[in-house]
């Protein structure tokens, strides 16, 4: 399985330290070393990185590790490939276009027998979690506009995910970069840094960090992985079926779907 790595903030925050973690997984502390990559909204821009190669071992990451991009919404994917080769067009994040901002989409789990329907969107790769996220864009191009609110958005989301959940393993971030969704079928956990702000220390390198220093008394950042990160913070575990919408660092919205009968 793939490792997922999330941010949503109120105020632009680098994520150096969550992701120096997450990428020592990516063929040094953990199996996931068939490619990484990570999305940075910036305004209603993107500023994204891929690489085929692990993340442990990559150049590109080493530059997103030192060089504190700083952003709202972050989605990072470090893969362990089990379906699709081995390629740049097969590493998450993917991106895509609809009603004038980037959706960016990443996937943990397997679908083996997932038949996306025909649409606008078309996957480039091979990947059953590029077809997963061609399908849910064509499905909201289909029934929803853009001047369709949120809650009716998300209500389509959370329903889509709960039919994906019962054909596997669907563990999902997904953001327009005004808004994160993210849904969990079997690993997922988030924490929210707020003052007081406190040290912590990674689980994956020899890397501690005291956040006190690094940020203001408003900052509120929240980080949402597949496996806890760090070893001195509680983390809040996601229960089967959950869902959570972030925005600014808060959730504003959840509740639980049971994957479809």
């Amino acid at each position: 399985m793939c490792e997922l790595l999330a941010m949503s903030a109120n105020t632009p925050t680098d994520l150096c330290f969550s992701f120096t973690g997450l990428t020592r997984r990516g063929g040094d502390t953990g199996p996931h070393k068939d490619g990484w990559g990570v999305a940075f909204y910036e305004g209603k821009g993107v500023r994204a990185f891929h690489d085929a190669e692990s993340s442990a071992n990559s150049r590109i990451a080493e530059v997103v590790q030192t060089h504190p991009i700083k952003s709202e919404v972050a989605i990072c994917h470090i893969r362990q490939a089990n379906v699709g080769e081995i390629c740049l067009a097969n590493t998450h994040p993917f991106m895509r276009e609809l009603w004038g901002r980037y959706w960016v989409f990443a996937h943990n789990g397997q679908l083996s027998a997932f038949q996306s329907s025909p649409g606008f969107y078309e996957p480039v790769g091979t990947t059953d979690s590029e077809a997963l996220f061609c399908d849910i864009l064509n499905h909201l191009r289909t029934h929803c506009d853009r001047n369709t609110g949120t809650d009716d958005v998300v209500d389509r989301l959370v329903r889509l995910s709960s039919a994906y959940a019962s054909q596997g393993v669907f563990n999902l971030l997904l953001s327009n970069g005004d808004w994160l969704f993210t849904y969990c079928t079997t690993k997922m956990a988030s924490i929210t840094r707020r003052a007081p702000f406190g040290p912590a220390r990674l689980k994956d390198a020899d890397v501690a960090v005291d956040f006190e220093s690094e940020t203001t008394p408003d900052d509120i950042v929240s980080v949402i992985v597949t496996e806890p990160l760090t070893t001195d913070e509680k983390w809040d575990v996601y229960h089967p079926g959950e869902w959570r919408l972030w925005r600014k660092g808060e959730v504003v919205r959840s509740g639980v779907a049971e994957p479809n009968a």
